[in-house]
């Protein structure tokens, strides 16, 4: 808090009327917040370089219209706006980079993946169900995993004394409703025991067109704080971060502008400031714009029906990328509804009185 008011007090007067008027034109509290707490990060000496991630997404779209009228606040600091090129992307979300680059007057850096995701998928694997799932079934693929009814970790462990975490996963040795245990994903287990994988799962995708890049930009370049639009309410991983900051003295420190914001808040933020989207939500009608097609997304046969209305060629490139993947997620909802619908009538049956036989 000292730092704050030293920063406030070191302003200058047009600064400071910028601040002022910054504030006044907040719609909701979360939104006014989330100003102070932007003015407040990037004044700090110790953020000189600093990076901004735009994805093109409609959150993306708010964190750099937020960056752009903060800066004004901060004019004396240095501001490179970037962008990952993942392999997958949308012809709306490159032309939706042109139309923010001449609405604010800047430039976003465009970085190709260290491994675009047709190459990660084709040589690693390729992504089905969640991002930990897939990890998981990733581990026990790598130890020639049999999948069985075996529900003893000791037993496991003692076979394989390998990928601890995988082992425990599939037994539900984490505790009970863990979300690091299989049985986190009902019938899960069932599935996999009766349909064993026929093909290489993991989880690589953005950790190789993103991550990876985003780490050697931060090397190369010296940033000392990177700025992501990544939102709580979104849920997933999210919900598992604690703050809108995180502290990294080994790399850079993170910041997330919007951390806080509901979707009325963000709802809010569009209307006030006039924020117009890329035509993936305003033409295409997609709920959201991540890796094309992603067969972790739950709706990702809606979203397939929408790209290959808009962006056949993008559509082919998904089912080549993705295909086995769409179909074995398919299998196992196909399965996991057989199964509840067995359970029902199983419960059912049981609840009968010998009075319902007599009748």
């Amino acid at each position: 808090m000292r730092g704050d008011r030293v920063a406030w007090c070191v302003m200058n007067l047009t600064t400071k009327n910028e601040v002022h008027a910054l504030m006044e034109s907040a719609p909701t509290f979360a939104i006014l917040d989330g100003f102070q707490k932007a003015v407040s990060v990037l004044s700090k000496e110790q953020y000189q370089n600093i990076a901004v991630s735009i994805s093109g997404g409609s959150d993306s779209d708010v964190v750099m219209d937020i960056i752009e009228r903060v800066r004004k606040c901060v004019p004396d600091k240095k501001i490179t706006y970037v962008w990952f090129d993942t392999g997958l992307e949308y012809k709306a979300t490159k032309q939706h980079l042109l139309y923010l680059e001449e609405k604010y007057g800047v430039t976003i850096q465009r970085h190709k993946a260290a491994k675009p995701i047709p190459t990660t998928v084709r040589k690693i694997g390729v992504p089905f169900l969640s991002k930990q799932v897939s990890e998981f079934i990733s581990r026990l693929q790598s130890i020639n995993f049999e999948w069985d009814e075996e529900t003893s970790f000791d037993v496991l462990w003692n076979k394989y004394r390998a990928q601890k975490s995988a082992l425990k996963w599939w037994c539900n040795a984490n505790g009970k409703s863990s979300r690091f245990n299989i049985n986190y994903n009902k019938w899960l287990r069932e599935f996999l025991i009766a349909n064993p994988p026929t093909f290489r799962i993991a989880n690589k995708c953005c950790y190789y067109a993103k991550k990876t890049v985003s780490h050697q930009l931060i090397k190369t370049y010296g940033f000392d704080l990177m700025i992501v639009g990544v939102r709580r309410a979104e849920g997933g991983a999210r919900v598992r971060i604690p703050s809108c900051f995180s502290s990294n003295p080994k790399s850079a420190d993170s910041y997330r502008p919007i951390f806080w914001y509901k979707n009325a808040d963000k709802k809010a933020y569009d209307y006030k400031f006039d924020i117009s989207h890329s035509d993936c939500y305003t033409k295409y009608g997609l709920p959201r714009t991540g890796c094309c097609g992603c067969p972790c997304a739950r709706g990702f046969e809606q979203e397939l029906e929408i790209i290959k209305k808009y962006e056949p060629n993008m559509y082919k490139l998904c089912k080549n990328i993705f295909g086995i993947s769409y179909e074995y997620t398919k299998e196992y909802r196909r399965f996991y509804q057989r199964m509840e619908n067995k359970k029902i009538l199983n419960d059912t049956y049981q609840q009968m009185s010998i009075f319902d036989y007599l009748k």
